[in-house]
């Protein structure tokens, strides 16, 4: 007599980036092994979960997170044990983290390698993004050995000067090094020049406070950045990654990058999508200390236009656990602030809810950017879409139901939450990560550190093993 499978999903809607379809979705040994039509029998499993009228959706991959992260005199607060833990809790399955160099004296590859020894604890599976600061005869050496560990992108800031900025010449050798090494630039974009300047003009008239943060950090600052880095990437040939771009005008530079062969992504926040710069002048303006920061009503209103058009390829949190007595150390200058927002946990709801009630966009546009899109570009083997042989990440959700964020029943670690009060739609029911059921109505049921670190494949690599097409659902539905 042959085993049952572990679990089946029954008579959801299953939607992928590509489509939808009514199905059961069959789950043996942590992958999904099967997609039956809804109209066949259910077939016998060792669990069933009944998924009628709800939607199954390919588990989130959040492709910014920064754990247990050090800054300057600055640590978050968080563990992969507690940012995993909250992942999960928001329909986010795989998160990728970065190991950044804390110091001088920490390398490239000892960041990354101390991050995949505490990776170790995390509930969820994990990737890695490395980080190049300062350039030296041994970075070629030290990006080949991470290639080797499955690590295929270097993140590069071209801002705070002092700390974690790679000057022109280190961006443009390390993107000549990720073009041999098959991998992937990622850059965070703002003009260094220009912000210091902003920034001590605003601090010699005696307006550097949190309250004036999005004025000392200018849009053009962001624009002038990724023009200048998009082409240094045109130049070298180099695949090139903007994280949480802010501006319309910034997505636009990437979107014509792209139209002239370019290989450029753009990644946006949910906090770019939903709030604006008067958040600066309320009772709280250090529950939003970030950089880029706040843009203006008419900013977001045009990059949520630029998402539901399908000019932004990933949303991201830009996750960084910093409590309320880090922020308020130093609202009285933005220079010496942790900036960063909680954000893993609440992804979900708040760009599923910027996407899909309030600009119209469907929900195979909101899985492209919350699950497939992050998951292809970033080259992970068996992510992002619900079919046959992939990991069976999953999860069950009813679009039409509303919550209210409570920052304090919230799981990420920290005292507060950007979106405090705001009702959101898309908070996930279930979720199923590698065959795990860990979210239910009986709330978490802690898989123990089960998460597995992934190796990526190269960029080339993984966009030609998916140059054929995946599975077209055979019958689509309207939900």
């Amino acid at each position: 007599m042959s085993q049952l499978p572990d679990l089946v999903i029954a008579h959801g809607t299953v939607v992928n980036s590509f489509g939808r379809r009514n199905a059961h979705v069959v789950v043996d040994g942590g992958r999904i092994s099967q997609l039956v039509d809804a109209a066949e029998a259910v077939p016998a499993a060792a669990k069933t979960i009944e998924a009628s009228g709800k939607l199954v959706i390919p588990g989130g991959v959040d492709g910014h997170c920064h754990v247990a992260q050090v800054t300057g005199r600055f640590r978050t607060l968080d563990d992969y044990r507690t940012t995993s833990t909250a992942a999960l809790w928001g329909g986010t399955t795989t998160i990728i983290d970065f190991g950044i160099p804390r110091d001088a004296q920490e390398t490239p590859l000892d960041a990354v390698l101390n991050k995949k020894r505490l990776a170790t604890e995390s509930r969820c599976d994990v990737a890695l993004h490395g980080s190049v600061v300062s350039w030296d005869e041994t970075v070629p050496w030290q990006l080949e050995r991470l290639a080797a560990e499955g690590v295929r992108s270097v993140k590069m800031y071209t801002t705070n000067r002092g700390s974690t900025m790679a000057d022109g010449d280190t961006v443009l050798k390390v993107m000549r090094e990720m073009v041999r090494l098959d991998g992937l630039t990622y850059i965070h974009a703002e003009h260094d020049a220009i912000i210091a300047d902003c920034t001590e003009q605003h601090a010699s008239d005696g307006l550097i406070g949190i309250e004036h943060l999005h004025r000392t950090r200018p849009e053009l600052a962001e624009e002038v950045s990724v023009k200048e880095t998009l082409a240094m990437a045109e130049y070298t040939g180099a695949p090139v990654y903007f994280v949480h771009q802010s501006t319309p005008g910034a997505v636009d530079l990437v979107t014509a990058a792209r139209e002239r062969g370019q290989e450029a992504y753009s990644e946006t926040c949910p906090h770019y999508l939903t709030l604006d710069d008067t958040v600066y002048g309320s009772a709280f303006p250090e529950w939003y200390a970030c950089c880029p920061p706040m843009r203006s009503a008419e900013t977001v209103a045009a990059l949520k236009d630029r998402l539901t058009s399908g000019a932004i390829h990933t949303v991201s949190s830009d996750h960084s656990c910093y409590d309320l007595s880090q922020k308020r150390e130093r609202t009285d200058d933005v220079r010496y602030m942790p900036h960063g927002l909680p954000g893993v946990e609440t992804r979900m709801p708040v760009s599923f809810t910027a996407l899909v009630p309030e600009s119209g966009g469907s929900v195979e546009d909101f899985v492209e950017v919350f699950s497939a899109g992050p998951a292809r570009i970033n080259a992970l083997p068996r992510k992002g879409a619900i079919v046959e042989g992939f990991d069976a990440d999953l999860v069950i959700f009813d679009p039409s139901t509303q919550r209210v964020v409570d920052g304090g029943a919230l799981h990420m670690g920290t005292d507060f939450s950007p979106f405090e009060g705001k009702t959101l739609n898309g908070w996930p029911d279930v979720v199923v990560s590698a065959g795990l059921v860990v979210i239910d109505e009986d709330g978490f049921h802690d898989p123990g550190p089960v998460g597995r670190f992934i190796a990526r494949n190269g960029f080339a690599e993984h966009r030609h093993a998916l140059a054929g097409p995946l599975p077209i659902p055979a019958a689509s539905t309207t939900a």
